[in-house]
């Protein structure tokens, strides 16, 4: 003999269970991963409540905000419960984390080795699906006066405007600049393009006394330093 499971909907739990009563009576600190993407997306399927749908969203991404918030719109559409609508609100929201954590990037004022760099840049750069290639410029304390985002989408030899970096330069006083690009893939091992930029930027900025003090590259978990690696 067969038997149904009978599915209660977020409706019928009690007042003390339901997500957003929980948040409003024991505070946001009080819910699961699970339940708070369930009060983003509002309603489940008509067999599934919005939190066991939300836990199912979540183990496809072994439970890892990270993970969860590189998945596109298309593929969090593949979950039943989930339209274009929901897709949405989880992907703004997650991208709303992201930018919190990158602007407590703020705090760093000093750069003091390749792990300062990376600190500062890691919460910008280490989650991203395309490229994107930064230059940081410093006053002579070796402080970020500024940051500046070069290129994005690719990057090659030809996508590096020379004069547009120097000109930021002048226009900051920078005695020193930074460069750092993430990869995506993950794999740290610098392209002879990278290589190539480096060099580049580095005899075009020594014409007007300014250095270059390191090239990052920058993954989600773990970075390469050109200056730790005795590359300039």
């Amino acid at each position: 003999m067969e038997h149904k499971t009978e599915y209660f909907s977020i409706k019928n739990w009690s007042l003390d269970d339901r997500p957003r009563e929980k948040l409003l009576q024991k505070g946001k600190d009080a819910l699961t991963d699970a339940e708070l993407i369930a009060i983003l997306i509002g309603s489940g399927s008509r067999n599934e409540s919005a939190v066991s749908l939300s836990k199912r969203i979540l183990a496809s991404a072994e439970h890892n905000l990270t993970a969860l918030g590189k998945l596109s719109i298309t593929q969090l559409m593949e979950f039943k419960g989930i339209g274009e609508a929901k897709a949405i609100t989880i992907a703004a929201a997650m991208e709303l984390g992201r930018r919190r954590r990158a602007e407590k990037t703020e705090d760093v004022k000093k750069i003091t080795g390749s792990h300062a760099v990376y600190a500062l840049l890691n919460p910008i750069l280490g989650e991203l699906g395309h490229e994107e290639f930064w230059i940081l410029y410093l006053n002579n304390s070796n402080k970020v006066v500024t940051m500046h985002q070069l290129s994005k989408g690719g990057m090659t030899g030809t996508l590096v405007d020379v004069r547009l970096v120097l000109r930021k330069a002048l226009e900051t006083g920078a005695v020193s600049i930074i460069l750092a690009h993430n990869h995506p893939s993950g794999g740290l091992r610098p392209s002879q393009a990278d290589k190539d930029i480096t060099a580049k930027l580095k005899t075009a900025a020594a014409s007007l006394d300014i250095k270059v003090l390191d090239h990052l590259i920058i993954t989600e978990n773990a970075y390469f330093s050109f200056a730790d690696e005795g590359l300039l």
